[in-house]
């Protein structure tokens, strides 16, 4: 009995303990649950900090990556989507510091059949580089894309899908409209934004809401000196923003309300090309200003070519979107323009009534003005007593010579340069056949065409083999 009794106090004990240990295991089991649902519901505002990475890897700090051309294409996709980038400010830029209540932005990129990995490496740098209290949400606009694109950010990321093609410009449109910053940026979808990139643009709004800021924009450039009128201006302190007359146009911030006072962009414009310079000129010519903010780095991927077609070719949409420009800002200087470009004029610009009405309802400045006051630095001349181009002085004779005074067109080998020598009335190298239907002079020993300058010397003009372009015509 004493036996039994025992065996029965040391299974009692035992079923307690496993039934303790149970309980534990489901109690901290759920607590785990609980926390990582905690995780998964994290609101938008408490996203942690980005947890700083090693700078390992193929493309860490921006460096290149040297591969075939074969493998290059796999290469981007190995590039980590929240790489590591260097600080690329001037030292004087990194030293400044901003206020706390510089206004909200909202970022807004449009892509349309983006490589995946450059659209994703894009959104991450302005996520991971970017203030949390002053950006607002970043919104995609997918222009009718043909691949299928799928995004997942525990930030304030909205994705809107266009139904159909429409174009950078009425996308653009788009993502503003339901933007809620207090700020548009705008930037492409292959970009990626640097430390510090921010603040500098934001200050400049918050100083004068007016003003409409572009950062540096990083890896491919021409240069232009500074005039020396901001050089004067700036009192030599190059981490102040200097003025341009144009902005490139894929990178910008502006006031949202500000945005809509100047008439956003010209909806009546297709796709993209022209929209830049259509609304840097009314900027200025309507009160504003437009600034190069020197201590903001983006850097930018200057693609060979667009992955897109263009509805009607490139040169239909191009042309249709400047002439539109010309119409509505550039005054008596549209002609300068037309002689220098004659196929913008064959294209049909469609109603500009309603943004002659924005500039009369704004009161904008002649573009004189601009030219006086923002861009003298122009090639286009401000006061001139006609427009035109200059024609050469020559005959061409019953003996079929082209002569001046007692020189002709003369030319001794095939794909050889045009010389002037003196009449020698033999025909021979001075005999030239003209077409005046095809408005060619065919070199009549060698049976080639007189052709323009070649880019080698662009002095002479030289002979090729006959193939009715544009530099082989010539008027008489």
């Amino acid at each position: 009995m004493r036996k039994f009794a025992y065996c029965k106090v040391v299974l009692a004990t035992s079923l307690i303990w496993v039934l303790l240990d149970m309980f534990l295991l489901l109690y901290f089991s759920e607590c785990n649950k609980c926390d990582e649902k905690k995780e998964r519901g994290l609101p938008a505002g408490d996203v942690l900090e980005p947890v700083q990475k090693p700078h390992e890897g193929p493309g860490e700090m921006g460096k290149p990556v040297v591969v075939s051309k074969e493998d290059q294409e796999k290469m981007k996709d190995m590039i980590a989507l929240n790489r590591s980038l260097p600080d690329v400010r001037l030292e004087g830029c990194k030293t400044k510091v901003y206020a706390d209540n510089l206004p909200t932005t909202s970022v807004v990129i449009v892509f349309h059949n983006e490589a995946w990995s450059t659209l994703l490496r894009t959104v991450h740098s302005v996520i991971n580089r970017s203030p949390r209290h002053m950006l607002e949400e970043i919104v995609l606009v997918d222009d009718a894309s043909e691949r299928d694109f799928f995004f997942f950010f525990r930030y304030s990321v909205h994705v809107i899908r266009m139904e159909q093609r429409s174009g950078l410009i009425r996308a653009r449109l788009k993502g503003a409209a339901v933007s809620k910053g207090q700020v548009i940026t705008f930037l492409d979808a292959h970009c990626e934004c640097t430390v510090g990139w921010l603040e500098p643009l934001l200050a400049r709004i918050k100083r004068d809401r007016k003003t409409v800021v572009c950062p540096i924009i990083d890896l491919n450039f021409r240069w232009y000196p500074v005039p020396q009128r901001e050089m004067d201006r700036r009192k030599g302190d190059g981490t102040l923003p200097v003025r341009t007359p144009t902005m490139a146009g894929g990178l910008f911030s502006i006031d949202r309300d500000y945005f809509q006072e100047i008439g956003t962009y010209d909806a009546g414009m297709d796709i993209w090309g022209g929209e830049n310079l259509e609304i840097s000129f009314r900027i200025w010519q309507c009160g504003g200003t437009l600034e190069i903010v020197t201590c903001s780095h983006v850097g930018h991927v200057f693609r060979k070519a667009t992955p897109y077609t263009f509805p009607g070719g490139t040169g239909q949409i191009i042309n249709k979107n400047n002439r539109r420009l010309a119409e509505v800002w550039m005054d008596e200087f549209k002609n300068f323009f037309y002689i220098i470009s004659p196929g913008v004029t064959k294209v049909d610009y469609g109603d500009i009534s309603s943004r002659l009405g924005l500039r009369h309802k704004l009161q904008s400045r002649p573009f004189s003005w601009y030219l006086e006051n923002i861009y003298p630095d122009s090639q286009i001349p401000r006061h001139y007593f006609s427009l035109g181009e200059i024609r050469n002085v020559f005959s061409y004779t019953a003996n079929k010579e082209i002569r001046t005074d007692d020189l002709c067109l003369d030319v001794s080998k095939l794909n050889g340069p045009v010389t002037m020598l003196t009449c020698h009335h033999l025909k021979g190298n001075q005999l030239w056949e003209y077409d005046p239907v095809k408005l060619t002079l065919q070199h009549v020993n060698s049976n080639q065409c007189l052709d323009k300058a070649t880019e080698e010397d662009s002095q002479v003009p030289c002979i090729r083999d006959c193939n009715g372009s544009r530099s082989q015509q010539w008027l008489l």
